[in-house]
């Protein structure tokens, strides 16, 4: 929590509205914190709130109103006390990322007749990333995860009846191949009218998974040229986007989704959409600032 750069971003979007609001980040280590902070938020002590990782499903269920879109996605980011002082929940983090993919995808030339997405994981994020990605102009989507073991059940597989109500298809985790090699990886076939990739693991992420391998599931020099992109923004650049940009792919990491989901729920907040470029060099900033302080940063 102290590592965010929420306060930046939004410092950066009041001012630039001209608006005399005030961020904090404040520390919620349980249910009943969650709760308390809610009911702040019902009396009008304090008029909105983010809400991050593990408690966007816990805030859905808080909430006296669930706009449509956290009720795509199964989680809420976003809080807001509404007029007639009721709480409503909604999801700034599909859309904020539908309008990165689309305009990466606009980049690499648009949609194809096939309009297809691949999903790397299966957590929260990859549910979001399905949800932006049809947001985003894809008519297919694929999804694979380490935890789709082709000699399992597919019925078992973690979060597949979940996936399936959102339209994605769901792809087995390849099997890795005689003499192990850097890993495991899927075929190019697999990939036959995909032209985006949306990494939502945690992979690549500070004191995460170092993410060489999901770097290398994808078979980048086998395929046409594909938009690329990573959630993780810290490090800026990861295995998985390196991998992307040295194949000739088209990559982008995920400060811009960070941004992109903040100012949505400003809007929400003040009724209006901040412009985005202070709103970047502000995160840009504070994310350079804290990896020159703390080179070993483990948080995101």
């Amino acid at each position: 929590m102290a590592h965010s750069l929420s306060p930046a971003i939004h410092g950066a979007a009041y001012e630039a509205l001209g608006r005399a609001g005030r961020y904090e980040l404040v520390d919620a280590p349980d249910e009943a914190a969650v709760a308390a902070l809610v009911e702040r938020l019902r009396s009008g002590d304090i008029q909105g709130a983010n809400v991050t990782v593990p408690w966007k499903r816990l805030a859905l269920s808080l909430a006296d109103r669930v706009d449509e879109s956290a009720r795509d996605v199964g989680a809420a980011n976003v809080l807001a006390r509404a007029p007639d002082g009721a709480v409503v929940a909604y999801n700034t983090d599909a859309p904020g990322l539908a309008r990165e993919l689309a305009e990466l995808v606009d980049e690499l030339g648009g949609w194809g007749k096939a309009s297809g997405a691949c999903v790397l994981g299966n957590g929260g994020a990859a549910l979001g990333a399905v949800v932006a990605c049809r947001l985003a102009g894809a008519k297919r989507i694929l999804v694979t995860a380490r935890a789709f073991r082709a000699t399992e059940d597919p019925l078992s597989w973690s979060r597949a009846a979940a996936l399936r109500r959102l339209g994605a298809e769901l792809l087995p985790w390849p099997e890795p191949r005689e003499g192990g090699g850097q890993g495991v990886q899927l075929a190019p076939e697999q990939l036959d009218g995909i032209q985006l990739v949306v990494q939502a693991t945690s992979a690549g992420m500070h004191g995460a998974d170092p993410g060489e391998g999901i770097g290398h599931l994808v078979p980048w020099t086998q395929v046409p040229r594909l938009a690329a992109y990573d959630l993780v923004y810290n490090p800026e650049q990861t295995p998985f986007l390196r991998r992307a940009v040295e194949a000739g792919h088209l990559a982008r990491g995920g400060l811009g989704m960070l941004v992109r989901q903040a100012a949505l729920a400003i809007e929400i907040w003040w009724g209006t959409l901040p412009p985005l470029p202070p709103l970047r060099r502000a995160a840009a900033h504070a994310l350079a600032a804290r990896a020159a302080k703390e080179p070993g940063d483990a948080g995101r």
